[in-house]
């Protein structure tokens, strides 16, 4: 398996390449052409349709959240991939997402389930929150050692006179729960009631519905499609849905939950080190999507094997600090015209 580094030298040859035959990069720039290069394979080698979800989280984090997160207008991308796909319905799906919306992740894995008979989600990194929601509606997770899923718990966010703040729907109803307590005491009335001003009529019943919700959207795909057949499927599902869904046990919504911990809860988790050249090529794979992200600001990446694939950028644009400086237009002939002398000044005459 190519390193890291490796890779790296390798996209160097590419651009090199694509330098001396610009016909190229005609549809696609170097990064992609190496991306696609061990996207197709990985494909050949599985025999599976094989999709990218990346995320540039990791290197445009100043991007709008709402292009980082997994969020409903990625639907257009996933009709995007599955427009050519012509195999017999077994899809393997790469996850590197720090999650989004819970239910844009249901409306997509529905979608997919329209289009694929088996699904295998590949978490090479990260596949957190909302993205864990899309792994486990999977019928199977392949990860590695260093891979992590995450709690499933909703965040929501409320306006303050500070500007938006975001935290758990736990966090927020057990922060309700202390001031109750506290301000049994008078004298921390002052202290609390900038803060329960932000708690708006039918808050704490949201948080109670969205984090239901979440359980919810993971059990009923569980109970589907990964538990599909044991006896105790229901009892299963509910379980696992409600141990990835307890903030107050996590502590953190970035706690790291590995394939062995996810394994106690029955989900079905295959280690991406049984097989050595399958490992090869996904991390092949994982790595020149990540090589691609630091080359190019791409906030979101959903692409096929069969060279299909919907890319969102971000360009950065500085501006001057003063007023701008308007500079002379050159004509059609291209020379910019030479500044007039100014008028020669009129002596004054001297008054007799």
């Amino acid at each position: 398996m190519p390193t890291y580094g490796q890779l790296e030298a390798e996209l160097g040859r590419v651009e090199a390449e694509a330098a001396a035959n610009p016909a190229l990069v005609r549809q696609l720039a170097p990064p992609g052409l190496l991306r696609k290069k061990y996207i197709e394979a990985l494909a050949e080698r599985t025999g599976r349709t094989t999709f990218l979800y990346y995320s540039g989280f990791m290197h445009t984090p100043d991007a709008p959240p709402q292009h980082l997160q997994v969020a409903s207008q990625d639907m257009t991308g996933f009709m995007e991939v599955c427009s050519n796909v012509t195999d017999d319905g077994n899809l393997d799906l790469f996850l590197h997402s720090p999650g989004g919306d819970g239910e844009a992740a249901d409306q997509i894995c529905a979608y997919l389930r329209t289009q694929f008979k088996h699904i295998r989600a590949i978490v090479p990194l990260y596949a957190m929150s909302a993205a864990t929601m899309m792994a486990l509606s999977a019928d199977e997770i392949l990860m590695g050692a260093h891979s992590q899923l995450g709690p499933i718990d909703p965040q929501l966010t409320v306006q303050t006179n500070e500007g938006p703040r975001s935290a758990s729907a736990q966090a927020i109803k057990d922060q309700w729960e202390r001031a109750k307590q506290e301000c049994r005491d008078p004298d921390n009335m002052p202290a609390w009631l900038p803060i329960l001003r932000t708690y708006a009529p039918g808050l704490l019943a949201a948080c109670d519905h969205a984090a239901e919700r979440s359980r919810q959207i993971v059990q009923g795909a569980l109970e589907q499609y990964m538990f599909a057949g044991e006896k105790d499927a229901a009892k299963k599902a509910k379980d696992a849905a409600k141990w990835f869904g307890n903030a107050a046990q996590f502590l953190s919504h970035g706690r790291p939950v590995r394939r062995d911990e996810a394994r106690e809860r029955g989900i079905d988790v295959k280690d991406l080190e049984d097989d050595g050249e399958l490992q090869d090529a996904v991390l092949s794979v994982h790595h020149t999507a990540m090589l691609s992200m630091s080359k190019v600001p791409i906030v979101k990446l959903i692409e096929n094997n069969r060279d299909r694939r919907l890319l969102t950028l971000v360009q950065t644009i500085a501006l001057a600090a003063g007023p701008a400086q308007l500079q002379p237009q050159a004509p059609a002939g291209g020379a910019v015209p030479a500044k007039r002398p100014p008028p020669p000044k009129k002596k004054a005459r001297k008054r007799r």
